[in-house]
């Protein structure tokens, strides 16, 4: 499993990150307690271990049979023993008959037989009272805890109703650590999301005997086995939990997740009629709980400082591998403590600030508890954080040189004078006139963290010969999410966070070259919705030198070729990656070269040669067994043309039963076969003879192929439609039901070939024909409002027009429909029906009234004149204006894009950097009015 662990920010809950592969104690799962606490169990809660411990001989006649009896769930034996008089006395049903301490009832409840256990459960547990259910075996795991484990979500539901204090009893401990984990942990762990959701419903929101960090546990592993729905229900209630920032980690590894889910047929037009009145009465889609999970966390974390969200973005370093023999190692530990105590000082500074920022108090109280309250805080913040220096400078040092040893006295020196000096202002008197403990406190942590620093920098300037490295993060989440194809995730976040486009990984590439590297065209066509931005971001090379079109030349992973049927279809696509964003980066960098001398397209052919030589046997191989197909069907079709069904008239050569209009359809069908079979062959011997160059699978090889797999269908399918033809044409009325019989046995090929050949046929014609809607697609994700949901404003109009500041409010409407025509770069069918629908709102708006209502554009943050720029776009598109008055227009047109480069908010503000392509649009209704090459225009150059 790929654990994420990340840094959590003041005041946050740092999920733990567990091992799988031994669930069912503490220690398995890695989990020390390094401090015990007032609440540390003595020992589990055994029962009766009288069995074990007596003769052997006592054990093998009632032990092993009642163990017997238990995992197969069979009462009838299992009630021999237990009902037994002396066994009754004993108690042997709260008896140990395991060595590691279990039950019968823990042997039960971790069976696998469904239909006998439940009532094996319901039965043993009439023999037990309700304290019983609390024993435990070693691991400290109640008989719950294994029914957890197991998914028995019926034998958990019966021992509820027993005891429902079993649901806040933690197993998993062992003699070196105490229990923290949960039942429903467990439940989680191992994917039971039913009995998941069903135990958190009876859990009285994870209140009783839980913990910030078993929360923490239970939330993780929720989101990681995608219980996004029980994920919300616990952040809902404890919000602080997702604040580390981890569980973003877990979510951009998870695409499928984020999928929609669609509403019925019914409900979707329902919902389109309402549209077209105007009115909005739900969505087409269902939204899934992961991307509602992932507003509600990234809501708050979107709050943080940069340098925080940068943190959690960017993830643990990864490991440095120390090498012995090139002498590196001897100096990866001074660079790990180096980094280390640079954190150590930057974590005390922000936290320490966080802590002292002093809110207003209203009365003298409550400044003195606010001072009490960040003493408190600082003192927790010394203490943890030094533990944590602590800690990781041992595991840190490996070796004892002579530099690793000097600045361990360094920080041991630091640790002993803080924990001193805290002690002391602790523990001192504090009497009137004094300083605050809060304020010394801050004060002492300003006078040593600095030090510290410097004392540590001046140790490492002794051996200059150390040298420098860099840490790696190779789970950097942004990437993560790029190269899974996490588009939603991504969409999300950059919303919110628009720098987050301008992200580089280790090797210098974007969340878009990325993308490109592993074909993902979702994320790749944010590209279009951001604006003049992609010309600095295409740019981009990797430490190789290798640009956005040398990425596309590398060959795809085995996994996304393997969406498309077909190896020469499969070229087809790297084809057509490789001309999208060979016209998408500067054209300077088409014939750049990296660092191994290639240019984008060499390096292409050379990725490529072994898929091309696959394609063509593909298609040869599929061409030659279709014209196989294609030529026995002629063959029969022909014969069967001068045999027709009844013969003919011996005397004049004419058909006896031309007369039929069944044996004119015979006639007809076959003649259609055997062309359209004639054609195949030869469109099939054409792929045979091709040259099979690297263009050729672009268009021409598949579209033979598509033409090939048409007429030979239409072949098969008429030559069956003559065969069952020919049998009405020779039988009666009264034997009717043989031919109809013969026509729907006929049928079979048909279908056959249809299931059989049809996601070939439809793949040939998507990747032919759709793939224009593979790129640059029709709909914006990224800040996308349907243009028809506008028409819900359009009702209104007329109502608010006469009322008191109605005015305003049209105006605002009227900026609201430019700002969104601005954004997106509609077809012609929606721009038109937009262009009409703001006229229609200019109509009721003069532009006197337009000065009166002082318009302006909220959406956009600046006072632009984004109303009288569409106007003029829009009066130069119709032609309604003179020449004069067309370049007046086209004056305020350039007006209000000089406004927009002056004020220079196309670099504050990505929607008003998404108006620069409808301004560059609109440059071709300008050259249009004034007779010139779009070129000359003005427009665009104000743009750069």
């Amino acid at each position: 499993m790929d654990e994420v662990k990340m840094k959590q920010p003041a005041g946050g809950v740092q999920l733990g990150t567990i091992s799988e592969e031994k669930p069912l104690t503490n220690q398995q799962q890695g989990i020390q307690n390094l401090v015990p606490t007032q609440t540390t169990k003595s020992g589990p809660n055994l029962a009766d271990r009288f069995l074990l411990d007596g003769p052997r001989e006592e054990y093998l006649k009632i032990g092993v049979p009642l163990y017997e009896a238990c995992i197969k769930c069979n009462w009838k034996e299992a009630e021999k023993i237990l009902t037994n008089k002396v066994n009754i006395e004993l108690g042997l049903v709260r008896c140990s008959i395991t060595e590691n301490g279990e039950t019968a009832l823990h042997v039960a409840a971790s069976a696998k037989v469904p239909r006998k256990m439940e009532k094996f459960v319901a039965n043993l547990m009439e023999l037990m009272r309700p304290e019983d259910l609390e024993l435990e075996n070693a691991n400290y795991n109640t008989a719950l805890y294994l029914a957890a484990a197991a998914g028995n979500i019926e034998t958990v539901k019966i021992m509820m109703e027993k005891n429902d204090k079993l649901l806040s009893i933690p197993g998993g401990g062992s003699q070196y650590s105490k229990p923290e984990m949960m039942p429903i942990y467990t439940a989680a762990l191992f994917g039971h999301h039913e009995l998941a959701r069903y135990m958190y419903d009876k859990s009285n929101d994870l209140t009783e005997g839980w913990t910030d960090k078993t929360r923490g546990w239970l939330l993780e592993k929720c989101v990681d086995n995608n219980m996004f729905d029980i994920a919300l229900k616990i952040l809902e209630k404890h919000k602080t939990l997702a604040s580390s920032g981890s569980l973003l980690g877990v979510l951009a590894r998870k695409p499928d997740a984020f999928k929609g889910k669609k509403y019925n047929f019914i409900w979707r037009f329902i919902v389109w009629v309402f549209a077209l009145c105007g009115c909005n009465v739900g969505a087409y889609e269902k939204e899934s709980e992961a991307l509602q999970l992932l507003k509600v966390m990234w809501k708050d974390i979107a709050k943080y400082k940069k340098e925080e969200i940068d943190r959690i973005f960017r993830g643990p370093p990864d490991p440095i591998k120390q090498d012995d023999k090139s002498g590196f190692g001897k100096v990866i530990q001074v660079v790990q403590l180096q980094n280390l105590v640079s954190e150590h000082v930057s974590k005390m500074k922000d936290e320490t600030e966080k802590i002292m920022r002093v809110l207003p108090a209203s009365v003298d109280q409550d400044m003195k508890m606010r001072k009490v309250d960040q003493s408190l805080q600082l003192q927790q913040l010394i203490s943890k954080q030094l533990v944590k220096m602590h800690v990781e400078t041992q595991s840190t040092i490996k070796e004892g040189t002579k530099q690793v040893i000097e600045l361990q006295k360094v920080i041991s020196e630091y640790l002993l004078n803080m924990h001193v000096e805290t002690h002391n202002i602790i523990r001192g008197p504090s009497a009137s006139g004094q300083e605050d403990q809060a304020l010394r406190l801050q004060n002492l942590i300003s006078k040593y963290t600095p030090l510290l620093l410097v004392n540590t920098q001046s140790i490492i300037n002794k051996w200059p010969a150390v040298p420098s490295s860099k840490s790696t993060y190779s789970s950097r989440m942004l990437f993560v999410a790029a190269a899974m194809g996490n588009t939603k995730f991504l969409v999300e976040l950059i919303r919110q966070y628009p720098d987050l486009i301008w992200k580089v990984n280790d090797n210098g590439l974007s969340i878009f070259h990325i993308a490109v590297k592993h074909r993902h065209e979702g994320i790749y066509n944010l590209l279009y919705e951001i604006g003049a931005m992609k010309d600095l971001i295409t740019p981009l090379k990797d430490e190789n030198e290798n640009n956005m079109l040398h990425l596309v030349g590398e060959r795809a992973k085995k996994k996304r070729l393997e969406d498309v049927s077909g190896v020469a279809l499969q070229m087809q696509r790297e084809l057509l990656w490789f001309k999208e964003v060979e016209a998408m980066i500067p054209p300077s960098y088409r014939e750049r070269k990296n660092k191994d001398g290639l240019t984008p397209y060499e390096l292409f052919t050379k990725e490529h040669k072994e898929l091309v030589k696959l394609g063509e046997t593909w298609m040869k191989d599929t061409a030659s067994q279709c014209m196989v197909v294609a030529a026995l069907i002629a063959t029969i079709v022909f014969a069967a043309a001068f045999t027709i069904p009844g013969g003919y008239n011996q005397d004049n050569g004419i058909p006896m039963f031309r007369s039929k209009a069944t044996l004119m359809v015979f006639v007809v069908a076959d003649a259609i076969s055997l062309f359209t079979s004639s054609a195949s062959i030869l469109i099939f011997l054409s792929i045979l003879t091709s040259r099979y160059a690297e263009r050729d699978f672009l268009e021409s090889l598949p579209k033979k192929l598509m033409a090939g797999l048409a007429t030979l269908f239409i072949s098969i399918t008429t030559m069956t439609a003559a065969f069952s033809v020919s049998f009405f044409v020779l039988y009666n009325k009264g034997l009717l039901w043989i031919p109809i019989l013969i026509g729907a046995l006929a049928l079979l090929p048909v279908v056959l070939y249809i299931k059989l050949q049809i996601r070939l046929f439809v793949d040939v014609i998507r990747s032919t024909y759709g793939s224009r809607y593979l790129f640059k697609p029709r709909k914006h994700v990224l800040y996308y409002e349907n243009p028809k949901a506008l028409l819900a404003n359009m009702t209104a109009m007329y109502a608010v027009y006469h009322e008191p500041g109605g005015l305003k409010t049209i105006a605002q409407q009227v900026n609201g429909m430019a700002a969104t025509f601005a954004e997106y770069d509609f077809d012609n069918e929606d721009e038109d029906w937009l262009v009409e629908t703001i006229i229609f709102k200019l109509e009721v708006l003069d532009h006197k009234d337009r000065e009166k209502a002082g318009v302006i554009t909220p959406t956009l943050g600046a006072p632009i004149p984004v109303l009288m720029t569409f106007d003029a776009a829009v009066e130069v598109h119709h032609g309604r204006l003179n020449e004069v008055e067309s370049r007046r227009y086209i004056q305020q047109l350039i007006d209000g894009v000089e406004y927009c480069h002056i004020k220079g908010v196309y670099h504050r503000d990505l929607n008003v950097v998404l108006l620069a392509a409808y301004i560059k649009r609109a440059n071709t209704f300008v050259a249009e009015v004034l007779g010139l090459d779009p070129r000359d225009v003005s427009v665009p150059v104000l743009l750069h």
